[in-house]
């Protein structure tokens, strides 16, 4: 089933309540047509960029068990979606790749309480055949390599500086991205010579890019939350798609890429 990926902004001011990630859903889903068959109901996932490929995954998964329904992703920067939600867009669940960008959504009281359902770390991603002879993180202080990050104030941007910061490095990117997948995007063209990203890019990108391991990512683990969203316009579903990520499948589905599961 075509599913559509989106990365917008909306301002439209809405009414958000405060409604748990377990529990009943507190949307109705749309008016049956009288002929038995069920009810169409569409899902909105707001999620990390890194978690395109699982849960891509999950929501085809999703529609097969619940015929009738369409998840609809937009993936993105943990951070800029939850100003997006903030901001009033119509969403029903939101997963994001730490708890600091949940937390903004959190104390506006728009979403129930949080459960961290996945971890993840940084590799250093360099081009096949790593050209620059990259070997550690070290290496990326060197003014000869050229190297992206993300921004700082997105998640993996943050757990970048952690992991330089507990390694004493100080790093000159020359570009600092959005999301994780545009900074992936500068090693898979040749653009850079590393960047910090998850681990579980580095494996989606399969023999795009080598990764490289580093002891200080283990001081830079992020915690990755999902919540269903105050007043969503799909309650139930979002219940049950949350119910379906944390679930013994949506665990295997997480560390079949390469999440680190709680």
């Amino acid at each position: 089933m075509l599913r559509r990926v989106s990365r917008w902004a909306v301002a439209l001011p809405v009414a958000l309540a405060l409604a748990g990630l377990s529990g009943c859903g507190s949307g109705e889903p749309a008016a049956s047509t009288g002929s038995g068959a069920a009810a169409a109901t569409e899902l909105t996932v707001f999620a990390a960029a890194s978690l395109t490929e699982t849960f891509t995954e999950l929501g085809t998964r999703y529609e097969a068990a619940h015929p009738g329904t369409t998840v609809r992703f937009n993936f993105g920067s943990s951070a800029t979606l939850a100003q997006q939600i903030v901001q009033g867009a119509p969403a029903d669940v939101f997963a994001a790749a730490d708890p600091a960008t949940m937390k903004t959504v959190t104390d506006a009281s728009l979403a129930g309480t949080p459960v961290t359902f996945a971890r993840n770390k940084l590799q250093i991603a360099v081009p096949a055949g790593n050209p620059a002879g990259v070997a550690g993180l070290k290496d990326l202080a060197d003014p000869k390599v050229k190297v992206a990050l993300c921004a700082e104030q997105v998640p993996c941007g943050a757990a970048a500086v952690k992991a330089l910061d507990a390694a004493g490095l100080r790093v000159r990117p020359v570009t600092l991205e959005q999301d994780v997948k545009a900074t992936l995007t500068k090693v898979e063209l040749g653009e850079v010579d590393a960047a910090l990203v998850y681990k579980t890019d580095v494996i989606a990108a399969g023999g795009k890019v080598q990764g490289i391991e580093f002891p200080e990512a283990d001081q830079a683990v992020n915690d990755y939350p999902i919540a269903t969203l105050g007043k969503a316009p799909a309650g139930e579903a979002a219940r049950r798609f949350a119910d379906l990520v944390l679930s013994q499948q949506g665990k295997d589905v997480l560390a079949k890429a390469g999440f680190d599961t709680p």
